[in-house]
């Protein structure tokens, strides 16, 4: 249920706390986000979760796999394969065998598919725009406020499993502290700065508590 202020949570920037400002920050960007998808999606006569998987498979050149899709997306495999089997109706996706194991396959995009997705995922240069006006070292501090955050509510219970460095086994935060490069990654043994770190990382291992 929404408040009088249309928003889902209830510490809208009306309250005067730092954490309700900066929850509701972070909704209006999300609502803007959630907007821009809904109205890329329908003029292509897609939903929004058939967007995601054209924009997710844009950025997995080599493919990928339904688990795969259903765990980045944070929607179950049966979710996923319904989105996948409307996409591959209509010439948008296409399946790709596995050369050592004919019966796994991966998904990819056709064509047309990489068309839509490349010009849908046009919008978000806007954003990146709108973020390079800010000084360096802000997007640095916002990057690793963003992840921390999705860790705190990973570990809540709120979010799917996200596979950044700073959720990972092989990171070491803050080795180097007051360097261009504070932290460390185990597996890779090199030294990391703050926008190097990632948010979703292939060699992701998670965390032992």
């Amino acid at each position: 249920m929404t408040t009088e202020h249309g928003s889902l949570l209830p510490y809208g920037a009306h309250h005067a706390d730092l954490d309700g400002k900066v929850l509701a920050a972070l909704e209006r960007v999300a609502q803007s986000f959630r907007a821009l998808q809904w109205q890329e999606a329908r003029g292509h006569g897609l939903t929004p979760l058939q967007l995601q998987v054209l924009v997710h498979l844009l950025a997995s050149p080599g493919g990928a796999y339904g688990s795969h899709l259903a765990r980045a997306l944070g929607v179950t495999r049966a979710t996923v394969g319904e989105a996948v089997a409307t996409l591959m109706q209509k010439g948008l996706v296409r399946g790709l065998r596995h050369p050592r194991d004919r019966r796994r396959i991966a998904l990819a995009l056709t064509p047309a598919g990489e068309a839509i997705a490349a010009k849908v995922s046009a919008w978000g240069e806007a954003a990146r725009a709108a973020l390079e006006e800010m000084p360096r070292e802000e997007r640095a501090t916002l990057l690793l406020f963003l992840m921390r955050f999705i860790s705190a509510l990973q570990q809540a219970g709120i979010v799917t499993v996200a596979r950044m460095c700073v959720t990972c086994r092989f990171f070491r935060p803050d080795v180097a502290p007051g360097t261009p490069q504070p932290h460390y990654c185990a597996l890779l043994e090199q030294p990391l700065a703050v926008e190097s770190l990632r948010v979703d990382c292939p060699e992701h291992q998670p965390a032992v508590a």
